[in-house]
């Protein structure tokens, strides 16, 4: 048993710190090839923080972990919702002034009804992960026209401000950070070597994650909603933490609309699109019902007084622990 959690612990150590060797090599390549800073921050650092919830979720469909793959997608959106949003309002009240964030807002529940529709309606076949994919890219286009004409104006959206959101807790992956001249062989190689710990940690966190649900007699999907999911997503927990606590509240609320989006369309579709299957059951028939309630809650409050109060943060914190009450056994 203890060496199962020392392969999903040292799993979710491997998976940060490859997402942040990849992240900073692939933008260090990027710029060299004179890709626009905001190209760079929509797509590539928009990425980084959700890089661990994809290597995690791929590697347990491949292997027939379904209840890990779709629980750590689930368990990390309810985590976003409940836990960081609580967490980081708790701590600053997270002010929510750009039209932009609650128009994304309002598109997140959008996409999360659709997923928990589907998912309860049939098995997601192949096709459809490429549909969730490319409903991303478009959707990252988007914002990317819109981020464009905006200019310096402030009125963000949830794409620009999950990049935004990991430049500033770490400096080194924003491309005004990175040497723009000499070689592209030394990024290449830190990112070839963050890919290659995403890989192996994915792989020792899967592996950890299921050996302790046949331990402990636990479901795999309850560890993947749970353990697996909290673990993925402290990168997004550092990051909107950060920025609550600078009192950039919409880059923290943005952060945590951002990966909704994409850990459903490009987590999800990734993962469905290389291991197509159905998502299972008890997630269909309670965790996805909780997922879609609890993002409408938090729209409703980012809408309502365009601001998340502390007390509204505890109210999410005390969500949370009813939610893993109920899942624990």
């Amino acid at each position: 048993m203890l060496d199962a959690w020392l392969l999903l612990v040292g799993g979710l150590v491997l998976l940060i710190a490859g997402g942040d060797l990849l992240v900073r090599g692939a933008v260090q390549v990027a710029s060299r090839l004179g890709v626009s800073p905001l190209v760079i921050g929509l797509t590539l650092v928009g990425f980084g923080t959700s890089a661990p919830e994809l290597v995690t979720s791929v590697q347990a469909a491949l292997i027939g972990a379904p209840g890990i793959a779709f629980g750590n997608i689930v368990g990390s959106n309810i985590a976003n919702v409940l836990l960081i949003v609580g967490i980081s309002a708790a701590l600053q009240p997270i002010m929510v002034t750009s039209s932009a964030l609650r128009r994304d807002g309002t598109v997140m529940l959008a996409i999360l009804a659709t997923f928990a529709g589907l998912s309860a309606a049939m098995p997601l076949e192949r096709w459809l992960g490429a549909v969730f994919v490319l409903t991303l890219a478009a959707y990252v286009y988007v914002a990317f026209r819109q981020e464009r004409q905006a200019g310096a104006a402030e009125d963000h959206g949830a794409v620009y401000d999950k990049g935004a959101a990991l430049q500033a807790a770490d400096p080194g992956t924003a491309p005004a950070a990175t040497d723009r001249t000499g070689s592209p062989l030394l990024p290449v190689l830190i990112a070839a070597g963050g890919l290659a710990l995403l890989v192996l940690g994915g792989t020792f966190l899967v592996d950890g994650a299921v050996t302790i649900a046949q331990s402990l007699g636990i479901s795999e999907t309850v560890i993947g909603l749970t353990i697996v999911a909290i673990g993925t997503s402290l990168p997004e927990l550092v990051t909107s933490v950060l920025a609550a606590i600078r009192r950039q509240g919409d880059v923290a609320f943005g952060n945590v609309v951002g990966s909704n989006l994409y850990n459903i369309l490009g987590i999800g579709g990734a993962t469905v699109l290389i291991a197509p299957g159905a998502v299972p059951a008890e997630i269909v028939g309670f965790d996805n019902l909780v997922m879609v309630g609890v993002s409408v809650l938090l729209v409703a409050f980012a809408w309502t007084g365009k601001k998340i109060a502390r007390w509204e943060g505890g109210a999410l914190l005390l969500g949370y622990l009813a939610y893993i009450l109920v899942l624990w056994p």
